[in-house]
């Protein structure tokens, strides 16, 4: 009998394997949508000889006192892992509604604990096409991580560089020592090197033996920095309460909208003089804001916390999956309701955020985490949790429209998992030359989520309608 390999899983992917509770599920749940559309038997062709080319798509997530292994499935059956979903409309339901309804009831449906954690749905017939639902949990890869598999199932993607030899097993303890004692300053220098501006300065600072006075003073002062940016998580203050923050109950909800020209946000940022994520982010929280007031709600003055991931790694890695991002905490100004006034507040925000070690930091929290039990990473984490209303990701997708089994990937969105008791998600996807939002929400805390989605192309308009009416010879100065 062929005893199945085994490889010790890293301590962040261990501490998003253990963080499901009853109300979140840490899956990455997507959909493309295909026209025409493909039969079963061609997608699971497909998946059978390009995803399985990544070895962790074959292999267990399996707990231990020491935290967890990947391990190959002896026992691997595909058939397990490619299905066919039926949409079951109820009278009255678009096919949109009846997918979004699907959507949500696999977003709280737990994947096979027993089996590599991950799951392809067939909806064989939507809006003359298809639909196919992606489900993979989070110990797998992150969202920059997760595009570059995408890619490579796609026609002409590129497979997977080959790998170095496998590790041998018995010397997997070498994690242990590895995690705890490599230094921080190593990963520190690796994230500075990718995060431009101001912390680009501490490579320069190791070589500057002959002006040692100055840098030691700016070493100093970085290391201030550092201490700054790990008080500043520490003692990060409740954000506002409305009625997005609360006690979830595990019943999930999804939304999307048709994606915005990628062009046009381009233009307004340039004539607003902001960065197109700062437009993003600005309608995002005008919608949010938006849909408060027509509740009855007034959030005037209410500022809410979203974390958002930051990557952490060279993006010709990214087919390595796990995850190699870390977390910066980012207050979002709902409560102003000058679309102007909304923009230039999100773009000092994200200017504060610019340089700063908290995404580093909150990523050894995370690796952290990952050695303790159970119990006492739930603690930590739930401390975070509780000062957060919302999950908020934007990753940069293909420019051009990819096509699968020759069909073409005319649309695609994805939601985020949110944890401890945060209740929304919200996802931005550049794609095929537009920006798709989607919204992922708790029915406790609301349970339209397109009611708040359809707010943000309005948003988006009145932005677009501000900077046409600006000088254009040099964009806008504030």
């Amino acid at each position: 009998m062929t005893v199945p390999a085994a490889y010790r899983m890293s301590s962040v992917d261990t501490s998003w394997l253990r963080m499901d509770n009853d109300v979140n599920l840490m899956m990455i749940v997507g959909v493309w949508l295909l026209s025409p559309a493909i039969s079963f038997e061609v997608l699971r062709e497909r998946i059978e000889s390009r995803l399985l080319q990544y070895d962790r798509f074959r292999q267990r997530a399996v707990a231990d006192p020491l935290g967890a292994q990947w391990m190959d499935d002896a026992d691997f059956d595909i058939a397990r892992h490619v299905v066919v979903e039926r949409l079951r409309p109820e009278d009255g339901q678009s096919e949109r509604e009846a997918l979004q309804a699907v959507c949500g009831e696999l977003a709280t449906t737990p994947l096979d604990p027993d089996r590599p954690l991950w799951q392809f749905h067939l909806v064989e017939d939507y809006e003359g096409g298809c639909a196919v639902i992606v489900r993979i949990h989070h110990c797998i890869g992150d969202g920059i991580a997760l595009v570059s598999v995408v890619m490579s199932i796609t026609d002409g993607g590129n497979p997977p560089p080959q790998r170095a030899a496998a590790p041998d097993p018995a010397r997997s303890g070498d994690w242990l020592s590895k995690v705890l004692l490599k230094p921080l300053t190593r990963l520190a220098v690796k994230a500075i090197e990718r995060s431009g501006d101001g912390m680009a300065r501490a490579r320069d600072l190791l070589a500057q033996p002959d002006q040692p006075r100055q840098a030691a003073g700016d070493l100093a002062r970085m290391g201030l920095h550092l201490l700054g940016d790990l008080a500043a998580l520490a003692l990060m203050a409740d954000d506002s309460t409305t009625r997005l923050k609360g006690k979830p109950l595990g019943c999930k909800r999804v939304a999307w909208c048709e994606p915005l020209p990628l062009d046009v946000v381009k233009a307004v940022s340039k004539g607003l003089g902001c960065s197109i994520n700062d437009v993003l982010l600005s309608c995002v929280s005008g919608a949010i804001g938006d849909w408060l007031r027509a509740q009855g709600d007034d959030p005037t003055g209410a500022e809410i916390r979203a974390m958002v991931p930051v990557n952490l790694r060279p993006l010709d890695q990214a087919w390595q999956l796990g995850n190699h991002f870390g977390l910066a905490p980012l207050v979002l100004p709902i409560g102003i309701a000058n679309p102007v006034e909304r923009v230039y507040a999100v773009r000092a925000r994200m200017n504060q955020l610019k340089g700063s070690f908290q995404p580093l930091l909150a990523y050894r929290v995370l690796a952290a985490t990952g050695l303790l039990i159970k119990p006492l990473q739930d603690a930590v984490l739930g401390l975070f949790s509780k000062k957060t209303t919302a999950v908020m990701t934007n990753v940069p997708g293909p420019r051009e429209l990819l096509k699968l089994c020759g069909a073409t990937l005319r649309q695609t969105m994805f939601w985020v998992p949110a944890s401890g008791d945060v209740g929304v998600g919200v996802s931005i996807l550049s794609y095929g030359g537009g920006v798709q939002f989607a919204l992922i929400t708790d029915t406790a805390l609301c349970p339209d989520p397109q009611a708040i989605v359809d707010r943000f192309e309005p948003e988006f308009q009145q932005l677009l309608l501000l900077s046409l009416m600006l000088p254009w010879s040099g964009g806008a100065t504030v």
